[in-house]
């Protein structure tokens, strides 16, 4: 089967601002990924959180998959979510109050849900904390990437 890689809504952040400290690096996971056929997803979600400051056309839709959230990745996303609370009260995390299902779980049970997708793409800091507890508690299906590290570190390649 075909790889696939879920790109988050600071992926995009970066990959559309040529004046981000990271654009370059976001560039070159791009590229990279056309150029290995990676096929490349954006959940609805991630969608929404970049129309919170952009607009939909911006997105780069013609080379990306839309991954609608549907009821398999709510229900993963409960999982999640709990797992996030608990380490919370445990005080292992740093987690909002509000009970809501943190976007992060929603994107992390799409790209566990889906076979499709093998990687996690992002320039969130705050996601790896949120990763590695829920990694501690179930199984993760996909390879979590912070484009902070090169492509060529992440996948053993030289550089474009």
């Amino acid at each position: 089967m075909p790889e696939g890689a879920l790109l988050d809504t600071s992926f995009f952040l970066r990959f559309l601002n040529e004046n981000d400290p990271l654009f370059d690096n976001a560039d070159k996971y791009y590229k990279y990924f056309l150029q290995k056929e990676i096929k490349l997803f954006i959940s609805t979600i991630s969608i929404a959180e970049y129309c919170v400051g952009g607009t939909i056309d911006q997105l780069p839709l013609k080379n990306l998959i839309v991954l609608p959230f549907n009821i398999q990745h709510a229900e993963k996303a409960g999982e999640f979510g709990r797992i996030l609370y608990e380490a919370r009260k445990d005080k292992k995390l740093e987690v909002d109050e509000r009970p809501i299902i943190i976007n992060d779980a929603k994107l992390f049970a799409q790209a566990n849900t889906d076979e499709r997708i093998n990687y996690y793409i992002t320039s969130d800091k705050r996601s790896i904390n949120f990763y590695d507890s829920i990694k501690s508690k179930s199984n993760l299906d996909f390879t979590f990437i912070d484009i902070r590290d090169n492509h060529s570190e992440a996948f053993g390649v030289l550089d474009l």
